[in-house]
């Protein structure tokens, strides 16, 4: 059965961190990219950071580009978003996603395959 878990979500003052991570079950992450994605209360579901299965190139929106750090351990099948200096318009579900190692843009319109079920990051300001 696949399975993807986040964890790492919770409350937080603005300026601190978290650390999110994502644990696959059910199949084999090497062959996927993987990413964040995130969606706040009345707001569209918004790509975050995405890591590329092949060459581990990353994508980052402008908003938390020199805060958030995605990284992925395959022999753990974790994927990870280090979150540094938030602020409280980070707050939402983060969501992890997986796509086709063969098809671009999984932060963007790219194909999805699998998402987790979310986990809360709040940021008290």
């Amino acid at each position: 059965q696949v399975q993807l878990v986040e964890s790492g979500g919770g409350l937080v003052q603005r300026g601190g961190s978290l650390r999110l991570s994502c644990a696959a079950s059910g199949f084999t992450l090497d062959y996927y990219n993987v990413g964040w994605f995130r969606q706040a209360p009345g707001k569209e579901r918004e790509g975050v950071s995405c890591i590329s299965s092949s060459d581990g190139s990353t994508y980052y929106a402008d908003s938390v580009k020199g805060r958030f750090t995605i990284s992925r351990d395959n022999a753990k099948n974790t994927v990870y978003l280090q979150m540094n200096s938030l602020k409280p318009e980070d707050t939402a579900v983060y969501y992890c996603v997986l796509g086709p190692s063969l098809e671009p843009d999984l932060c963007g319109s790219g194909i999805k395959d699998y998402w987790g079920q979310g986990t809360q990051v709040t940021v008290s300001s």
